[in-house]
């Protein structure tokens, strides 16, 4: 029995034309939407020490010199059919938004909308899935705020708190840094294999189990000395996150193929042939940035969209050993150092990413 079969009580991906991360707007359209805001944002109130200019996880409000506030708002669609799957998923995606920032999340506000089709224990279950894996990372849920929809849309607004020195940007990188990422890629691929009703038991378990990890590393990443910048695989895939990280911290980076983590089903299904729609934006929107001649299902890899993917850091080589010490008692067992950051030659052709397979 596929999982698909198991899980069919909900079937909440059939009100769904596309599922978790990958319903993000592409990289290269948000800007363009975002820029008119972030001009306003920047001539706003000085309390707003961190805001959307260069991508970042969350905004940042500091309160006084001790203190700042990091708020951040995240919903999709279903990744997968089982409500509270996919409750607690798009939950610890929310929340990952602060971990990435270094901050430590305190409460969280659900948003959800919903076809009148989808009935009340559905609903319950989805907001269950997300209240208890908030309960997990000691976070209430204080309230929020639902609409009827023609889709299934579920999330959180989540609110942190953190020092507003140890706040980690995506744009603190430093030439010469180390590459860490701390979850496997590939369940963009998994989970259009699932949709299709063609992922195992086994493997559904192994997606979901990594959807549900808390990166509540970054947390503790923050108090890590010579921890420069950080962010989060979304959407945009590890080449658009990482084209983020360059853009804000004046960098090039190189990344080695071989030293990914990626899930083995997720490479198969690549080599298969398998190709996502979030993945065809992914590569439109960094194709003139990314020197890479691999093959093309590596490239698939690079670029499929993750939803509650892992953490992305660049600390000093003499910390990396630390800094994935750290991962590991947080439940990121698979985190590997996959490159570094370099200094833009003067000469740059724009290509900011080099891949090495």
């Amino acid at each position: 029995m596929t999982t698909q079969d198991k899980h069919s009580r909900a079937r909440l991906g059939e009100f769904a034309s596309s599922g978790g991360c990958g319903c993000k707007i592409g990289a290269g359209v948000l800007q363009e939407w975002l820029a008119p805001i972030n001009n306003l944002a920047a001539n706003g109130n000085g309390g707003l020490i961190v805001g959307g200019e260069f991508c970042d996880d969350a905004a940042v409000w500091q309160t006084d010199s001790e203190n700042a506030v990091v708020a951040s708002v995240d919903f999709f669609a279903p990744v997968v059919d089982d409500p509270e799957d996919f409750g607690a998923i798009a939950a610890a995606n929310a929340l990952s938004d602060i971990y990435a920032m270094g901050a430590t999340p305190q409460f969280a506000l659900a948003l959800a909308a919903m076809p009148k089709v989808v009935g009340g224990d559905i609903v319950r279950a989805i907001l269950n899935g997300g209240a208890k894996l908030c309960a997990r990372a000691n976070v209430v849920v204080g309230g929020g705020h639902s609409i009827e929809c023609a889709e299934p849309l579920y999330g959180l607004c989540a609110i942190g708190a953190a020092h507003p020195e140890k706040i980690l940007t995506n744009g603190g990188a430093q030439a010469g840094d180390k590459l860490i990422l701390g979850k496997p890629l590939g369940v963009g691929l998994m989970s259009a294999a699932h949709r299709k009703g063609e992922l195992s038991e086994s493997e559904y378990k192994t997606m979901t189990a990594s959807m549900k990890t808390i990166n509540s590393a970054g947390a503790q990443l923050a108090k890590v000395q010579g921890a420069h910048a950080m962010t989060d695989v979304t959407g945009f895939g590890l080449l658009g996150h990482l084209l983020e990280m360059c853009r804000a911290s004046g960098l090039t980076s190189v990344v080695n193929f071989g030293a990914l983590p990626v899930f083995e089903e997720a490479a198969r299904l690549a080599k298969a042939g398998l190709v996502t729609g979030g993945s065809k934006r992914n590569k439109q929107d960094c194709k003139n940035e990314v020197i890479f001649n691999g093959d093309e299902w590596q490239l698939e890899i690079l670029t499929d969209p993750q939803t509650s993917g892992g953490l992305l850091l660049a600390c000093a080589p003499e910390v990396a050993d630390e800094a994935i010490e750290v991962f590991n008692k947080n439940n990121c067992a698979n985190a590997k150092v996959i490159g570094e950051f370099c200094a833009q030659s003067d000469g740059d052709d724009n290509a900011r990413v080099t891949v090495r397979v």
